[in-house]
């Protein structure tokens, strides 16, 4: 008994360690750059197996440094409700597994929020441990930084070509400037590689690739434009109120956002859906 006692103690004291631990990272990573992720560390590792040079190109910017259309274009590309959602899609989510039901093959339906969460604290993968932590270190960002914040670190962190991670580090190495001052047709050409970045070259774009732009571009002026990155805060002559109603009208399609208390709600829902999609072969994390 004496044994089990202390095996359970020790187990309560990890995990209040793990929560404690978790809640100082996120607190943290509001005000500090995130310089390394464990994607980062895991691609370096596959590097040194495989015997190939080890690349690592990563450089912290703050937002106001990062082009506003490449705001718009990951928007447009990964998740259209980001302004509006508390960090989980539900629609999407069930759409996604309706599709992966009838054996159809759907993109991931997981948020900038939830990809940033992945990127910044876990590992790559399928399983019902880490689509939990995901959902968990997801409400945390969600709560603690804010969408500024959790946009900025996005496109600190994320991956964007074979041992590139960011926008300052891609707008560097394929187009040859700082990323404030990427066009659009650069910013949508980036986004159109986020579903393979390291299969899909922004700087030698395939026919795919370009056809993959073109809709990101088209969507892009559709939506109100979102008022973060270099530039953001000049008037936009097209963000009238037709583009107002434009975006209403994809908001009504997508269907509406949930609130913070619908969140706390259906946050059982949020985790089995995430669980289920996890395990389908159709399903991209």
């Amino acid at each position: 008994m004496r044994i089990l006692k202390r095996i359970l103690i020790g187990i309560r004291n990890l995990l209040l360690f793990l929560f404690v631990s978790s809640l100082l990272a996120v607190v943290a990573y509001r005000f500090i750059p995130v310089r390394y992720t464990p994607l980062m560390c895991i691609r370096m590792y596959e590097q040194f197996r495989d015997g190939k040079p080890l690349k690592l190109e990563h450089k912290w910017v703050p937002i106001q440094k990062i082009a506003q259309p490449l705001v718009q274009a990951v928007v447009a590309s990964e998740d259209n409700l980001f302004l509006d959602h508390c960090g989980f899609d539900i629609t999407q989510i069930q759409k996604a597994r309706a599709d992966a039901e009838k054996g159809k093959r759907v993109r991931g339906a997981s948020t900038i929020s939830q990809q940033t969460a992945k990127n910044v604290f876990l590992w790559p993968g399928r399983s019902y441990l880490r689509k939990g932590i995901e959902a968990y270190f997801t409400v945390l960002i969600e709560w603690v930084w804010g969408k500024e914040r959790i946009m900025e670190v996005y496109l600190n962190s994320i991956e964007m070509g074979d041992g590139i991670y960011g926008a300052e580090a891609v707008a560097q190495a394929h187009f040859r400037k700082p990323a404030y001052k990427l066009t659009k047709a650069e910013a949508a050409l980036i986004a159109a590689t986020l579903p393979n970045p390291r299969t899909f070259n922004s700087a030698k774009p395939s026919s795919y690739m370009l056809k993959r732009q073109a809709k990101i571009l088209s969507l892009m002026g559709k939506l109100l434009k979102i008022n973060m990155g270099y530039d953001s805060g000049d008037p936009d002559s097209e963000s009238g109120s037709r583009k107002v109603r434009k975006r209403k009208k994809l908001q009504a399609e997508s269907g509406t956002a949930f609130r913070l208390s619908e969140q706390i709600i259906h946050t059982r829902t949020i985790i089995y859906e995430s669980f289920y999609l996890s395990r389908s072969r159709n399903y991209r994390i």
